[in-house]
């Protein structure tokens, strides 16, 4: 499963797209228009979750559950925001999915609001931004840098 919400995350997941040409993988984002960039490839849309809308993450929870349960994915990634933040929880608590989180290029000071979530549930998380992934000695996890999609 590809996830993510519309404008960069949705352009930065379909940079990655190449990548996922051999497997069987199927796409959810918020825009049904976005099918366009995956033809010939299941595709689904959700509704936008946000704190601006917050009855969005029940609706958006639902249908994400309905798309796992349909679909039992084994891997989710994502390139980030709210909506996939619930898909990425979902798939790895419901179904033992392995997730990666590869957070926004834009966040260039510090990982998104979400993408700080995803670092206590997703099996790989990452920064496109080598000094957001530097250790420090605190014994936190702090997210990984293996380069970025721009």
């Amino acid at each position: 499963m590809a996830v993510s919400s519309g404008g960069g995350h949705w352009v930065q997941l379909m940079r990655l797209k190449p990548a996922f040409d051999d497997l069987n993988v199927f796409y959810v984002t918020l825009d049904r228009t976005a099918a366009i960039d995956v033809p010939g490839r299941r595709f689904y849309t959700i509704r936008e979750a946000s704190r601006k809308q917050k009855a969005g993450f029940f609706i958006a929870g639902f249908q994400l559950l309905t798309i796992l349960i349909r679909e039992r994915p084994s891997v989710v990634i994502t390139t980030g925001s709210a909506p996939a933040l619930i898909a990425v929880i979902l798939a790895r608590y419901l179904l033992r999915a392995k997730t990666i989180w590869i957070d926004s290029i834009a966040n260039t000071e510090r990982m998104s609001g979400s993408g700080q979530q995803a670092g206590k549930f997703a099996d790989i998380w990452l920064t496109q931004w080598a000094h957001l992934a530097e250790a420090q000695n605190d014994n936190v996890r702090h997210p990984e840098h293996w380069g970025a999609v721009l």
